[in-house]
């Protein structure tokens, strides 16, 4: 319906000039007395034009065509909005492009021939993934799905570091386990890895070498040992997830190729470093920032900042319109720091958006679960999925803002009731599919002629399933998940509230048929609703 409106005035700019479509949003009003849309175009245009609200709104009406006859009402309210109520035969024929368009439905094309890099998980190979990693890689994921159902072409990116002291610690906890299943007596040190993937990973190395491997003093032995095992392991968890990666990028590649040099050398060329302390600083408060950072330890070695400027030039030289990159909090003081570094060197930073999540705790019967990742007493995103199910993994982590801290809870998440929201969703699925297939099997069939429909509960479901796509566009626009998943949960509501107030089998034929289709067109946008949220759509439950 949203789509008509906007074709409607994009007719109109034939007759006023003034009409600007990008300034133009069109709302649904706090009071059903008010129509379905409004809009509060005509204040945004009253400065420009010198005109009061209410002036520009009738001429407005007075210039407006209605070519498919779908408004029951258009009318100027309070000092200048307009809102519009629609006939509801155009509202229940406009559900046959629902029904025509299946899988298709709610996918847009407003971006079609852009380019989007999402850079996610992007966890260091040090040990298996845990749930603040799940936390995002759902939401990554999610990102990315959204971006592609609104016509950006997607790549998703995994970036990683195998080098450095953590990856020195987990090649020698390896050994040492590995000497231990020897014989060896070894004194492991505490801050060495503890996790049992340790010595899983030190029998392979046994099973594979026996003791041939005893002597090696090398560590780069264990840590590739180690490294791959353990990406293997990173692999077949987000496979479990449904999430899969385009790219990957190792940060030890930019020290291996010059990047890094070539970083600091522009740097000096702009004159915007210095040293001090036998460090070398970034001079932020050159641009206004509150304090310069340091980029090179005085140990020679880079901050975080450094890699990451270096990295998103990487990114910049691939073209993209578009660079999300999904953070943990712990990051919330560093990527400021990285896009004044891409700025100083006249990269064009509105490409570049971050998204930052909170972190995770697991709670069961309203106690929090401890965890510690230093002696391994952690829950691994796996184990989380052998105890709720991926769906419900995948829901859970999104059912909250990504800015809000996130209390798992595994107590409701276990549940398979109407409480457990996931549940909910998926029952109203597989509830539709039922319906459909006894219709079926009575001989029945979803009809086009919908227009016979007129229920309130019929109605309001209508324009529901019809608002699908803006709800896709807005909660991609916005980087929000919870704007289709607070959707799909009216959407569940309205269908229940639908179904229980009007029987779709024993009516007229015309009636029957109709209601399927209004049920068909209801089971075809939780389906792609659900799939964007990366989570099953079953039949039967």
């Amino acid at each position: 319906m949203k789509d008509y409106l906007y074709k409607v005035f994009n007719d109109l700019k034939s007759k006023l000039d003034f009409i600007e479509i990008d300034k133009i949003t069109f709302n649904v009003p706090n009071f059903k007395e008010h129509g379905d849309f409004a809009t509060n175009y005509p204040f945004i245009l009253a400065k420009q034009l010198k005109k009061s609200p209410k002036e520009i709104a009738k001429e407005i009406l007075e210039n407006l065509t209605d070519s498919e006859n779908a408004f029951s009402c258009v009318e100027v309210a309070g000092n200048g909005f307009i809102n519009f109520k629609f006939r509801k035969e155009f509202i229940f024929n406009s559900l046959n492009k629902v029904l025509n368009e299946g899988k298709e439905f709610g996918k847009l094309k407003k971006y079609f021939g852009r380019k989007a890099l999402v850079e996610f998980v992007s966890a260091n190979p040090t040990g298996p993934l845990t749930v603040g990693h799940g936390r995002n890689a759902v939401f990554g994921d999610t990102i990315a799905n959204l971006l592609e159902a609104v016509g950006y072409e997607v790549e998703r990116e995994y970036y990683f570091n195998n080098a450095g002291r953590q990856m020195r610690i987990l090649a020698d906890s390896v050994r040492l386990r590995y000497l231990e299943l020897l014989g060896e007596k070894i004194d492991f040190p505490d801050d060495y890895y503890q996790g049992e993937y340790i010595i899983d990973i030190a029998k392979k190395i046994l099973d594979e070498f026996s003791d041939k491997t005893r002597n090696i003093d090398d560590l780069n032995f264990f840590k590739e040992f180690a490294e791959k095992e353990i990406f293997k392991g990173i692999n077949k968890t987000l496979e479990r997830l449904g999430i899969r990666f385009d790219n990957y990028f190792n940060e030890n590649s930019l020290y291996e190729t010059g990047k890094i040099e070539e970083v600091i050398n522009q740097f000096k060329t702009k004159e915007i470093c210095y040293e001090k302390d036998g460090a070398l600083w970034l001079a932020l408060t050159k641009l206004g920032k509150e304090r310069d950072k340091v980029i090179v330890k005085s140990t020679g070695e880079p901050t975080y900042r450094l890699p990451d400027i270096a990295y998103h030039i990487e990114k910049f030289k691939r073209d993209y319109d578009l660079m999300v990159d999904i953070f943990g909090a712990d990051h919330i003081a560093t990527y400021p720091d990285v896009l004044a570094g891409l700025e100083i060197l006249g990269y064009d930073t509105r490409k570049v958006k971050v998204l930052i999540h909170q972190f995770v705790t697991i709670v069961q019967d309203g106690e929090l679960v401890k965890m510690s990742t230093r002696k391994a007493n952690f829950i691994t995103l796996d184990q989380l999925i052998d105890e709720v199910g991926a769906d419900v993994v995948r829901y859970f982590f999104l059912m909250r803002s990504i800015s809000s801290h996130l209390n798992f809870e595994l107590t409701l998440a276990k549940k398979q009731t109407d409480e457990n929201p996931v549940f909910y969703l998926q029952y109203a699925h597989a509830r539709i599919c039922g319906i459909l297939r006894f219709a079926i099997e009575q001989g029945k069939q979803p009809s086009d002629k919908l227009s016979v429909l007129g229920e309130d509960e019929e109605i309001n479901l209508a324009k529901h399933l019809l608002n699908f796509p803006d709800v896709v566009l807005r909660s991609a626009e916005n980087y929000d998940q919870l704007i289709l998943i607070t959707y799909l949960h009216e959407l569940a509501e309205l269908f229940h509230k639908f179904y229980h107030e009007h029987r779709v089998l024993g009516q007229s034929e015309e009636i029957t048929s109709a209601r399927l289709a209004l049920c068909k067109a209801a089971q075809i946008v939780l389906q792609n609703g659900l799939s964007i949220l990366g989570i099953n759509a079953p039949e039967r439950m």
